[in-house]
């Protein structure tokens, strides 16, 4: 399984090679080929328990496709934006290649330098590749950009180190890659804005993300040191957590927002939901879905409660959510697309601050939360957080995020680009959600080496070709320009991906497709 799925991440970025064909897709070329042979030391240190941190279990360590996520991005947005005569986000991508390249590079040489002996190929193989890569960097980046990608590599470094020790078994060295780099890029963005204000330069709703992502995961890190010196279970500990992130709420982010967009946050956002009818409507029909939501797992409980104890959701229950969120987001990029990601940012800090009520057990609702979460558990949630509803959230919000607005004058890419914003409806709401109900219910022909069918792998591609006939009659915005034959590749690699993958897919497979249309 590990080979098949580190040959097509392998296609995915020679496919992009192809099409982009500079020294960054060079350079993305190179790091694929050392991240291969240092995945399987990870994969030893793994096995040996010779970490330095405790990593989720029942997983490879998925450094390579981790590793290619970030620089791929960057190099696709980089060409887009070029190809616009978008200067400034050509070099903001030129940036995010060179960040993702180097955290990735860290990653591989910490894994080199803790396996005993020292696997002398690979570190000859990780040196070519890193001075190829630091090479390129030296010819590309100036002084100022190359200070900026140090600073994301010192925060990835101590976040890492503060994060992994505070919760152990909850990620893959892959997906702390992706998740921990992530808060690292959007964290050394905040800082770099904040410093440099310009009034009227800025989108708010991109300032809002910043503020929202670093808000909530500061929250986190202040009440776990918090914690650590008094039971969080008790009733005066739940009156200080909640004055406390009233206080920060209101003293620290609402200000440091208000510095970005210059103007009343909360005022700012009342008048953003409510500025037109048919945000209205949205609002209230979310509303509807999120209360369906929230029915299905009350009578899910209530059903175990007159069953059994030991009764855990089928993989057909969790499927539901899948198709909640998909209804959920296609009125939104078909109608709003601000408005669903101003909403999608909301969501994401919401569903963090439950997850840190149920884990510190925070009164009244805290022990509540564990019981009724505790339902849906699977193998990936071995930690003491509960991720995979808010890995789900964000799969569907990363492309709708990470769309390269400014380089899309009408608001839309050309040809197959135009899709972007759905990744992760294509993938996992639709292509992840019907492999997993038709592979389980009818599927018979299973993939060498792994749990998922041939079948289900086969009927996924087949929903997600619907889809995109489906999204071309009620989206008028999307004009694919016969690119046809790359939207099926495309989707058939991220398809087989999905079938392969030991890693969080609801996070992995909407960027890779993501890359795929963008290029």
């Amino acid at each position: 399984p590990v080979l098949v799925e580190s040959l097509l991440v392998f296609t995915v970025v020679l496919l992009v090679h192809a099409v982009v064909w500079d020294r960054f897709s060079w350079c993305a070329v190179a790091l694929a080929i050392q991240a291969f042979y240092v995945q399987f030391k990870w994969d030893r240190l793994l096995q040996l328990g010779g970490a330095v941190f405790q990593f989720r279990g029942a997983a490879n360590s998925g450094l390579l496709p981790a590793s290619m996520v970030i620089p791929l991005l960057g190099v696709v947005m980089k060409e887009r934006c070029r190809a616009a005569g978008i200067v400034y986000f050509e070099r903001f991508g030129i940036i995010v290649a060179s960040t993702g390249m180097l955290l990735a590079l860290f990653l591989s040489i910490l894994a080199v330098g803790i396996t005993k002996p020292v696997p002398t190929n690979t570190c000859i193989l990780t040196g070519i590749a890193g001075s190829v890569i630091i090479y390129t960097m030296k010819h590309s980046l100036t002084v100022s950009e190359v200070i900026e990608v140090l600073e994301v590599l010192l925060i990835f470094v101590y976040l890492s180190m503060i994060l992994l020790y505070l919760l152990p078994r909850c990620f893959t060295p892959g997906e702390a890659l992706l998740v921990l780099g992530g808060v690292s890029f959007v964290l050394n963005q905040l800082i770099k804005r904040s410093l440099n204000v310009i009034e009227g330069r800025g989108d708010p709703i991109d300032f809002f993300l910043l503020v929202a992502v670093v808000g909530v995961v500061l929250l986190g890190l202040f009440f776990t040191v918090l914690f650590i010196f008094m039971d969080s279970g008790t009733w005066v500990s739940s009156m200080f957590f909640h004055m406390m992130t009233a206080v920060l709420g209101l003293g620290v982010i609402m200000p440091w927002l208000y510095r970005l967009i210059q103007r009343n946050p909360l005022f700012w956002l009342l008048q953003f939901l409510f500025q037109t009818q048919t945000r209205l409507y949205l609002l209230v029909y979310w509303t509807f879905l999120a209360a369906s939501a929230c029915g299905v797992v009350f009578y899910q409980n209530a059903k175990r409660s007159s069953e059994s104890k030991k009764h855990q959701a089928s993989t057909i229950t969790r499927k539901y959510f899948h198709f909640i969120v998909v209804a959920t987001y296609v009125p939104g990029l078909i109608y709003d697309r601000q408005l669903l990601y101003v909403a999608a940012v909301l969501c994401l800090a919401l569903f963090i601050f439950l997850e840190y009520v149920r884990y510190f057990r925070i009164k009244p609702f805290g022990q509540t939360l564990r019981h009724l979460l505790s339902l849906f558990l699977d193998e990936r949630d071995s930690g003491p957080l509960i991720l995979t509803h808010i890995y789900l959230l964000l799969g569907m919000s990363l492309p709708v995020w990470l769309f390269p607005r400014p380089c899309a004058p009408k608001g839309t890419l050309p040809g197959a680009g135009a899709l972007v914003p759905y990744s992760g409806v294509l993938a996992v709401g639709i292509g992840d959600t019907i492999a997993s109900v038709c592979g389980s219910t009818m599927g018979e022909i299973k993939w060498p080496g792994t749990k998922k069918t041939f079948e289900g792998t086969m009927t996924a591609i087949f929903a997600q070709i619907i889809a995109v006939a489906l999204i071309l009659i009620f989206d008028s915005s999307v004009n694919l320009n016969s690119s046809y034959a790359w939207i099926l590749v495309s989707v058939s690699l991220v398809s087989l991906l999905e079938a392969y993958t030991t890693q969080i897919d609801n996070l992995l497979l909407p960027l890779y497709l993501q890359i795929m249309l963008m290029a």
